[in-house]
């Protein structure tokens, strides 16, 4: 069960290993862009591609819904980057259900660890597999897995590390579970760290916070949903900047070169170094200034 490009690693890696899965859990298609074209969730396209069942419930609380699941008589469900399960769900095969979290729980519980890891300035991250039982990311832990955060690492170059290292870690998990080979630890609740959904409150960039601690929000927002402010009532996104501590500015003063452009903070000074002007293309800053003027 998932929905992201982050799920598709795990999917790929179990039946690479020969296992048989029975059905692809995923969202509804959506409609999207200017034409309303339908789209699958990226995990049905690779499931259709591997003429693999895919199953998409409006309400997973949905007899008819529960039923099909029931009949499949799978062993284990795998879930990936997907929503909250009833305990109706979760308890219907024998050898339980197991979620992927991309964190090391119990830090960074809720829906967005991977974005609070950086956004919080984090050098290490992880995932984890866990059962999955009542509390949300609060199962017994089956295995965790370290991965170290590089300096240039957004959240699109982590997730896309963090799925692949999360392949590996479900894989293991299954194995262990057709070996009997399960040993879980409980977590403890004392050392639990919120991961709650970014909004777009959050993601409103304010210049008087230090700079490092917005260099880091536009990490953990880059590429989506992306770090913003507003010039003269347009919304600019931000994607990429750098630290710089020799230009002296008060925080939201802008500074503009031919290629250059560095906006004051709290603390510091930042580069930005990519950046779109809302309904635009994203551009480097050399070429978003040869048509923009601060």
């Amino acid at each position: 069960m998932g929905t992201p490009d982050f799920a598709i690693p795990s999917l790929k890696i179990l039946l690479e290993n020969k296992h048989n899965i029975m059905a692809v859990v995923t969202a509804l298609d959506k409609e999207r862009g200017r034409g309303q074209k339908i789209t699958y969730t990226p995990l049905k396209e690779f499931a259709v591609k591997e003429n693999i069942t895919v199953l998409q419930p409006g309400k997973l609380k949905d007899e008819n819904f529960q039923k099909e699941l029931k009949k499949l008589n799978a062993d284990i469900f795998v879930i990936v980057a997907f929503r909250i399960l009833p305990s109706e769900i979760f308890t219907i095969p024998t050898k339980g259900t197991f979620n992927l979290h991309g964190s090391l729980l119990p830090k960074y519980r809720g829906a967005a660890p991977i974005q609070w890891a950086l956004i919080n300035g984090e050098k290490e991250t992880g995932v984890t597999t866990f059962f999955i039982d009542e509390k949300v990311d609060a199962g017994n832990i089956v295995l965790q897995e370290k991965i170290i955060i590089d300096d240039e690492d957004d959240f699109g170059s982590l997730s896309k590390k963090m799925s692949l290292l999360g392949a590996e870690t479900v894989l293991k998990t299954v194995s262990f579970i057709e070996e009997g080979k399960i040993y879980s630890n409980i977590q403890n609740d004392s050392f639990a760290t919120p991961a709650p959904k970014i909004t777009k409150e959050i993601a409103n960039i304010n210049w008087n916070l230090p700079a490092e601690r917005i260099h880091n929000l536009v990490r953990g927002l880059s590429p989506h949903p992306a770090a913003y402010f507003y010039y003269q009532q347009k919304l600019i996104k931000v994607f990429k900047t750098k630290l710089n501590f020799d230009i002296v500015l008060n925080p939201s003063e802008i500074k503009q070169t031919k290629r250059n452009l560095f906006i004051g903070c709290g603390v510091g000074s930042l580069e930005i170094l990519e950046l779109q002007l809302e309904g635009k293309k994203k551009l480097s800053t050399e070429e978003f200034l040869r048509g923009f003027k601060f």
